[in-house]
């Protein structure tokens, strides 16, 4: 039988994960991207926004309302918070929903509203969303209709942290997280902080003690654990680079329960790699353009602590490959579909 061809519509592509998302799905035999939404922008060529996506498939840009959405079999939602819910939520049933933007992340849409300073629209729909870290959700997403793809940085930090909750194995009163990111991590909007003079030759830290993903990350590693007192110390830095994030991650444990924990979780997952203990730490320009995730564990100097490492690129497996990687799952189909194609980009 021929396998049907899904047609996605791609809300937001004038954005750096909206043209991740089209420029990924060109790999993809079972979907195709037949519409590129982006308001300010409309009019334009996606190619004449980002030349990178010239030649085959290239797309007009139109306004929402403007797409056939009784054609459309799939929308990748890769708005910013609340715009992204204002508009799903007039989205027709048929058309199933993944949601890069953090509005439908929380199960309690009252921690939502406290992180990001509005109420939800559409609260029933936020608390039943399926949470898409890939990995970890495979079950449920088979099916679903709605997504809610993590944030950059819960991705690389559930993706360390969560094998160690169930059981039980680190010491919860004591998760320190030092985590970096490149710029595309802050969008395309025009921004002071962004600008070449304002990010380069320099890195700095943001959101201290107040980052709006901590809230996200605690939820997932208090469902875990079965526990709801689990809070944890993260500080966000940016890096003067395109894209890669990397997360440090302070514990207290035992370094070969961590190891193994890791290692059993991922073992047949194809794009997590548990490196052997004593390796050399892993570099984001290993998974460079990459839906890869690497880890390496290691003993601290301080007995009983010990040092866990994620790198991944945050606009493939902290956004966009991580939400095709979602839809294979969906769908039923092989999660690594257009995905393994996909090599480092060194150097």
């Amino acid at each position: 039988m021929t396998q049907k061809t899904l047609k996605a519509a791609v809300l937001g592509a004038s954005g750096y994960t909206g043209a991740e998302t089209v420029r990924l799905l060109r790999n993809h035999p079972h979907v195709e991207a037949v519409a590129a939404t982006g308001n300010a922008l409309a009019g334009q060529k996606l190619s004449s926004i980002f030349p990178h996506l010239g030649g085959r498939g290239d797309l007009d840009v139109i306004k929402a309302e403007d797409v056939r959405w009784d054609e459309i079999d799939v929308a990748f939602g890769c708005l910013p918070h609340g715009t992204s819910q204002d508009l799903i939520e007039t989205l027709p049933s048929n058309v199933k929903i993944v949601d890069l933007s953090s509005d439908y992340r929380f199960r309690d849409p009252v921690a939502y509203s406290k992180a990001y300073g509005r109420e939800h629209i559409a609260p029933e729909r936020t608390a039943s969303a399926i949470y898409g870290l890939s990995e970890h959700a495979a079950e449920s997403l088979k099916g679903a209709d709605l997504v809610a793809c993590p944030g950059c940085y819960p991705t690389a930090i559930l993706m360390v942290l969560l094998p160690l909750m169930s059981p039980l194995i680190i010491d919860t009163d004591s998760i320190i997280i030092d985590a970096k990111s490149g710029a595309s991590g802050a969008g395309r909007g025009l921004k002071e902080g962004n600008l070449f003079c304002e990010v380069t030759e320099g890195t700095h830290a943001y959101g201290v003690g107040t980052h709006r993903h901590t809230p996200e990350i605690e939820q997932e590693l208090n469902l875990r654990a079965g526990k709801s007192d689990i809070e944890v110390t993260f500080t966000p830095h940016l890096l003067p680079m395109a894209r890669g994030e990397h997360v440090t991650c302070h514990l207290r444990g035992d370094v070969h329960d961590v190891q193994a924990a890791l290692e059993a979780a991922y073992a047949n997952q194809p794009f997590v790699t548990v490196l052997p203990l004593g390796s050399p730490p892993p570099d984001t320009r290993h998974v460079r353009g990459t839906n890869d995730c690497r880890i390496a564990v290691y003993p601290d100097r301080v007995k009983g602590r010990v040092i866990v490492i994620g790198v991944i690129d945050n606009l493939v497996k902290g956004s966009s490959g991580q939400a095709i990687q979602n839809l294979n799952l969906m769908m039923g189909w092989d999660q690594a579909l257009g995905l393994d194609v996909l090599v480092p980009l060194f150097p």
